[in-house]
């Protein structure tokens, strides 16, 4: 495994493993934000797809504000001589709160209460920003402490376990969440968000704990402060990467627009449980895994990383279509193999641009601000897709509801099945998109020979 040399002398495995605590707790919290609430909120609280796909799309909308904070922490002052401990501390402080209130929230939000609508939206949407803007902080920060700790040799096995952890934090919590609310109360729903909230300060202040040694010097005010944007503009300079971004605009939306919507309509469709639609962010997250190793090993290989892009691509057009399927076969199995190839299809295509966005810059100075960009363009266009995803699935179903489209689309499947069809189509947009890059990688400066693992994902 591509972790399997992370434990030195400088970081022992306890202290390593007590670390990647903080991943567990960013797992944990995309579980509920992307997955058991939004199906929770439409199904059982009576939620419109719309306004959940706002609530869930808003902290997608900080991500791209990783590239700041990452830039900040590395030229952080203090007296005190931390760099990266109070943005994971303040990070935690975020998370936790936006937990907290969510339940309380949320109940608002689905009208059980005698206050006007715009106090439930207000404190769900406050809940939601909240909770996204701790994770994004604590993770980007987490991370970089983590590679501050490492040893040179070790640092990309050190990032990579924790991602392993990441993983494996989302997975634990999807199966937890469902076997918590397979009886679904809204006590039981109270009981299991802010039981989150204590468990992420726990599992963040024990991977906080005694990890970064105080340095003065290093945290020290400077007399020439780096810019950003200087910076910035240093970078992009002379880079042609407009296809580039556009591609993975493209194919992140494609993959994005069933966030909100895989969970119910695994319920309101297949009339499937609370806690069989949550195990469904597991297999999501399974298929993530393998795609993951499957592209680090062909792309140790030398393979082209568009081209494993496009395979990624290609995955999901019948990932899609397995789903689209399962509702007139009846068939649940259809649909989580469908839900796999989906996390499969999107790791691979998230890989593929991931490796060649980290050698667009030939020099190595600008490598995090690459990366940067790739994620801004890749939240961006997540949180653009789970929105319109979920509006387009309201509109066309009260259209379909109403029988201005006919008897034969005159059923509930109709607004789900139209997203998923759309999604398909972007897919394709998408493959055109990277047709012209597959294979001109000398162009673009890209060295599909460099080693890559789960070091380099960021998230």
């Amino acid at each position: 495994m591509p972790f399997a040399d992370a434990v030195s002398q400088e970081l022992p495995f306890f202290k390593l493993f007590r670390l990647s605590m903080f991943q567990v707790s960013v797992g944990m919290a995309v579980v509920l934000l992307n997955g058991t609430l939004n199906r929770v909120m439409i199904v059982e609280l009576g939620v419109s797809a719309s306004l959940v796909a706002i609530m869930v799309s808003l902290p997608l909308l900080f991500a791209p504000f990783r590239v700041l904070l990452g830039f900040r922490s590395d030229n952080h002052e203090s007296a005190l001589g931390w760099r990266r401990t109070p943005y994971i501390w303040f990070g935690s402080l975020l998370q936790f709160g936006g937990l907290a209130i969510m339940p309380m929230a949320l109940i608002v939000l689905s009208g059980d209460t005698t206050a006007p609508p715009w106090v439930g939206q207000s404190a769900a949407a406050l809940a939601f920003l909240l909770t996204g803007i701790g994770l994004h902080t604590t993770q980007t920060a987490g991370l970089a402490l983590a590679t501050d700790l490492a040893t040179d040799e070790s640092k990309p096995q050190v990032v990579a376990l924790l991602y392993v952890m990441l993983l494996v934090g989302m997975m634990i919590s999807a199966l937890g969440f469902g076997t918590l609310l397979k009886d679904f109360t809204q006590i039981k729903l109270i009981q299991v968000i802010q039981g989150a909230a204590v468990a992420t300060m726990l599992l963040n202040v024990i991977a906080l704990w005694k990890q970064e040694a105080r340095n003065p010097k290093l945290t020290a005010p400077k007399e020439t402060k780096p810019d950003f944007f200087q910076t910035w503009r240093q970078f992009s300079q002379g880079i042609r990467a407009s296809r580039f971004l556009i591609m993975i605009g493209l194919g992140t939306a494609a993959f994005s627009m069933q966030d909100i919507l895989l969970e119910p309509y695994g319920g309101q469709i297949l009339h499937l449980s609370v806690g069989e639609t949550t195990a469904l962010t597991a297999l999501l997250a399974g298929g993530t895994l393998i795609a993951f190793c499957l592209a680090a090993w062909t792309l140790k290989k030398g393979m082209d990383p568009f081209r494993l892009a496009a395979f990624g691509a290609l995955t999901g057009v019948f990932a899609f279509s397995a789903v689209i399927f399962a509702e007139p076969l009846h068939s649940a199995t259809v649909f989580r193999i469908g839900t796999t190839l989906i996390g499969f299809g999107g790791g691979l295509f998230a890989v593929g641009t991931l490796i060649a966005a980290m050698n667009m810059d030939k020099s190595g100075k600008y490598s995090g601000l690459a990366l940067g960009a790739w994620g801004a363009v890749q939240a961006t266009a997540a949180g653009a897709g789970i929105a319109f995803g979920g509006a387009i699935r309201d509109i066309v179903s009260k259209l379909a509801e109403s029988g201005y489209l006919g008897i034969a689309l005159s059923n509930e499947a109709t607004g789900y099945s139209v997203v998923y069809h759309l999604e398909i189509a972007l897919l394709f947009a998408t493959l055109i998109a990277i047709g012209p890059l597959v294979g001109n990688t000398s162009q673009q400066h890209f060295n599909s020979s460099k080693k890559f693992g789960l070091a380099e994902f960021p998230g």
